[in-house]
């Protein structure tokens, strides 16, 4: 097969997915006390492996990909441009349990990410909205999430994990 962009270098485009030397922060740590509860912002929060953040009424499988969620602090602004908001939506509004700045989540797919010292996830895939987005963030907030709500995740270490700890890229999962 032929990529007319790069000619027929396979190998490099392959090299240039797999490389992400950029590290990126926890910018926010939000839970659900309950269902359909407003999200509460913590400077930190244990993170159990194979579960889900302490306190957070979310119950996954213990082999389910949607143990913890994730949004890219840059996309704040974005949806908030899409309402015709000014400066960025606040995260808890969103329903996400992490804001991560400074890395491209949507290339992490399939990886593995370490945060802070202890906590691993593995990106199992991407958060879309759904309808409370329209509760939340008015008409419209539905389609102004479309692409940007983030992704999902299973907990593969837990720990210990802070409002500014450092995010790292461990690995490609085939």
């Amino acid at each position: 097969m032929s990529f007319p962009f790069f000619g027929d270098d396979k190998s490099k485009i392959a090299q240039m997915l797999t490389t992400l030397p950029q590290q990126g922060r926890v910018e926010w740590i939000g839970i659900r006390p309950a269902r359909r509860e407003p999200l509460v912002s913590l400077p930190e929060a244990e993170v159990l492996t194979d579960r889900h953040l302490a306190g957070d009424h979310a119950r996954p499988k213990p082999s389910g990909k949607r143990q913890i969620t994730l949004i890219q602090h840059e996309h704040l602004a974005a949806v908030a441009g899409f309402l015709g908001l000014s400066g960025a939506v606040e995260p808890g509004r969103l329903r996400r349990n992490l804001v991560v700045s400074g890395l491209n989540l949507l290339a992490l797919k399939n990886r593995q990410v370490r945060l802070g010292e202890e906590v691993i996830l593995e990106i199992t895939g991407e958060c879309h909205p759904c309808s409370r987005m329209e509760e939340e963030l008015g008409p419209g907030g539905y389609n102004a999430m479309r692409g940007h709500g983030g992704l999902t995740a299973r907990i593969v270490q837990g720990g210990r994990l802070r409002v500014g700890d450092v995010v790292r890229v461990l690995e490609f999962i085939v």
